[in-house]
């Protein structure tokens, strides 16, 4: 695919970095990390927030974090630590009673982990795919408050924004709801996340694979400091993810609010004096 030809100096906040053959294998698109960069190029993207895929269950993901910082060093990527935990993301009685009785397990996130995630300077933030992997209990949430770092929290049915409100908005640390908090289908859970924002100041929203004009250019216009380019990749080809924000209705400075400024002030690694 040819290059983007555009002005603007584009950060990513949410894309995925594979950190080995198996997982090139198993997920999504076929692509390794050269090419990941190579992509993240052509869209005019300088410099991206990675973590790695979803791991089987009753498995760790300290190897996976620290293999995709491995990776990131010497590409224009900064990496995010992928975290999990016993509790169910599901607010009916079963998960409830699930919920009252769990204790956390070996594979699951420690506090220790988080603390040591922020200490070591290869890490910028978190992420969360409750879905997937749970969520992490109060002690973990706990030492993610005290290490005040960028939680990006991939919502949808099953962990729908008011989800989010009730077990993570209510912290310190910056929360950032992946694809509007909602997707492709869940058009209403985009408008839930955008009311939230008049809620929760720490609150943002990331654009990846929203694909509606209307709630893309309508969170921008209510809350321009509020939400972040995300591409999504390797999911979806950078460029695509760009070019939807390229031709929205809005100002330039609101299009360098999105690509720059916004994710930039929320993740300085991002910032210009590391690309």
């Amino acid at each position: 695919m040819l290059e983007l030809e555009h002005g603007f100096r584009v950060v990513d906040v949410h894309a995925r970095l594979n950190p080995d053959q198996e997982a090139v294998e198993t997920l999504g698109r076929d692509i390794t990390p050269e090419l990941l960069e190579r992509e993240m190029h052509q869209a005019g993207i300088v410099r991206s927030a990675v973590s790695p895929g979803p791991q089987p269950a009753g498995e760790s993901y300290l190897r996976e974090n620290n293999a995709v910082a491995r990776l990131s060093v010497d590409r224009p990527f900064i990496t995010f630590a992928r975290v999990n935990g016993p509790r169910s993301p599901g607010n009916d009685p079963v998960s409830w009673l699930r919920n009252f009785r769990v204790e956390r397990d070996d594979h699951h996130t420690r506090p220790d982990d988080i603390e040591q995630y922020s200490y070591d300077d290869r890490f910028h933030g978190f992420l969360l795919v409750p879905e997937y992997d749970g969520l992490p209990d109060e002690e973990v949430v706990a030492a993610l408050d005290r290490a005040a770092a960028p939680l990006i929290v991939h919502g949808g049915p099953e962990f729908p924004p008011q989800a989010a409100a009730e077990t993570l908005l209510g912290y310190d640390f910056p929360v950032i709801l992946a694809s509007f908090g909602g997707s492709a289908i869940c058009t209403e859970l985009m408008d839930e996340s955008l009311r939230l924002l008049d809620q929760y100041d720490r609150l943002y929203l990331d654009t990846s694979y929203v694909r509606y004009r209307d709630y893309l250019e309508r969170g921008l216009l209510e809350h321009p400091d509020r939400v972040v380019f995300g591409s999504g990749a390797p999911d979806t080809h950078p460029n695509v993810g760009v070019m939807e924000i390229l031709t929205l209705d809005v100002s330039e400075d609101l299009l360098q609010r999105v690509f720059t400024k916004n994710a930039t002030r929320l993740i300085p690694g991002l910032g210009s004096g590391n690309a």
